[in-house]
C-alpha cells in the first residue's frame, strides 16, 4: 500500500502524471491479478479492461486509498462477470501457435514471480474452496480490503463475509494440516 502519499499520488495521476499512475498500478496490479486468477479464466484481459475503466473514471473518483482499492476490485469483479457472459455467448476456438510465434513472446517478470511454487500451491488451495469463500478470502487477504468493502462488492452483509472468510480460512488450515500429515 502507498500509505500517506496516496492522496498526492492520486492527485498527480488525475492530472496525467504517468509516474504517479504507474506507482498506483504497480502497487495494486499483483493483488488484482491474483484475485482475478481465482474468479475468471482470462485474468490478464479482465485486468486490462479494469484499468481502462479506472483510467476513464479516475477524475471522478473521491476517497482514500482503501476506497480506491474497493472501487478498483468492484470494477474488476464486474468486468470478470461481463467476460464470463461474453465467453458464454461467443465460445472461442483456440488456434495452434507455431513454435516461432511462441518464442517471440517473453515472459512478464511479474508472472515469473507469481509462478513460484509456494504461490501456485497457495492459489490452488484457495481455488479448491467454494467460489464464494475463495473470492472473499482473495478480497480480504490478498487485496487487503476491509469486511465492509468486501460485503459491498460481493453483495452480502459484513457478518456473512466474516463467516465465509472464517470458514474458508478454517478449511484452508485443515487442508494444510492434512497435507503435512500425508507428506
Amino acid at each position: 500500500m502507498i500509505g500517506g502519499a496516496f492522496e498526492v499520488t492520486l492527485a498527480s495521476a488525475r492530472t496525467g502524471d504517468d509516474e504517479a499512475f504507474a506507482r498506483i498500478f504497480r502497487d495494486v496490479q499483483p493483488a488484482l491479478l491474483r484475485y482475478l486468477r481465482v474468479i475468471t479464466t482470462d485474468p490478464e484481459d479482465v485486468a486490462s479492461e479494469t484499468w481502462i475503466q479506472v483510467v476513464a473514471g479516475l477524475r471522478r473518483f473521491r476517497g482514500q486509498e482503501q476506497d480506491f482499492r474497493a472501487w478498483l476490485f468492484t470494477i474488476a469483479r464486474n468486468r470478470a462477470a461481463d467476460a464470463g457472459r461474453s465467453r458464454a455467448r461467443r465460445p472461442a476456438v483456440p488456434l495452434d501457435m507455431t513454435e516461432a510465434t511462441q518464442q517471440l513472446t517473453s515472459p512478464d517478470a511479474a508472472d515469473l514471480v507469481l509462478e513460484t511454487v509456494s504461490t501456485q500451491t497457495t492459489m490452488a488451495l484457495i481455488r479448491s474452496l467454494p467460489p464464494e469463500q475463495a473470492e472473499i478470502i482473495m478480497l480480504r487477504v490478498v487485496a487487503g480490503l476491509d469486511t465492509r468493502d468486501v460485503a459491498r462488492i460481493v453483495g452480502k452483509t459484513p457478518g456473512a463475509v466474516r463467516v465465509a472468510a472464517h470458514r474458508g480460512l478454517r478449511r484452508l488450515a485443515g487442508q494444510v494440516a492434512q497435507a503435512r500429515v500425508t507428506l
